[in-house]
């Protein structure tokens, strides 16, 4: 049997790759059994795994093209961006509180040196392993209550500066999620997960016209 095959629409209509769309699926009725799942998710080769407490983890896109990339432009604070199916500007702050996101992300959001754009997000480390973060995401143009790949490609970048292999992020929704990832030369990453509750909310019957 093949992978599970998924597609993820933004609100803005573009397709692309988004990890918690590929995690919270799992949650759906008809979704695959078993603790390893091998998902083929917007065209990226991603495998979940169930854990006992009914999370569910996500290995990124690894290998050739993805990984952390020099930082396009110049910014007012420390900053990494990286390429995990989709882009990822983040920067390291003193408070994301203290952050007006509306108007700090989007410039960097639509910077002339990104043709297509790119996510962004703010993070902010309280302990080695430990940071908050916030992120505001392309297609839904604001910010969300937890960017699951901005989370990843940020605790990459962090190991990447600080050493640190295993983090734990405070995201806006006020729910945590935990990365663990070893670190490549050249800014790439080796069996990156991102891990984190999920739970089914409600139940939606899409219109008769939507179906084939």
């Amino acid at each position: 049997m093949g992978p599970w095959i998924l597609e993820h629409w933004d609100t803005d209509g573009a397709k692309s790759f988004c990890s918690n769309g590929s995690r919270a699926a799992l949650a759906v009725p008809g979704a695959p059994e078993g603790d390893l799942v091998e998902v083929i998710s917007s065209g990226e080769a991603v495998l979940l795994r169930r854990d006992a407490k009914g999370g569910v983890g996500i290995r990124m896109p690894e290998g050739e093209g993805f990984g952390l990339r020099p930082v396009p432009m110049p910014t007012a604070h420390p900053a990494g961006f990286g390429w995990i199916g989709n882009p990822q500007l983040v920067l390291r702050v003193p408070s994301v509180t203290s952050i007006d996101l509306p108007v700090f992300a989007p410039p960097l959001r639509h910077h002339a040196a990104l043709p297509g754009g790119t996510n962004v997000s703010v993070v902010e480390v309280i302990a080695p392993g430990e940071a908050s973060i916030r992120s505001w995401e392309r297609g839904v143009e604001g910010e969300t209550l937890c960017c699951g790949t901005g989370c990843a490609v940020a605790a990459a970048w962090l190991a990447h500066m600080e050493g640190p292999t295993r983090w734990r992020l405070h995201t806006a929704g006020g729910e945590d999620v935990s990365v663990t990832l070893t670190p490549e030369g050249g800014g790439g990453w080796r069996d990156l997960w991102l891990s984190g509750s999920v739970r089914r909310l409600g139940h939606v019957q899409p219109d008769p016209s939507l179906r084939p």
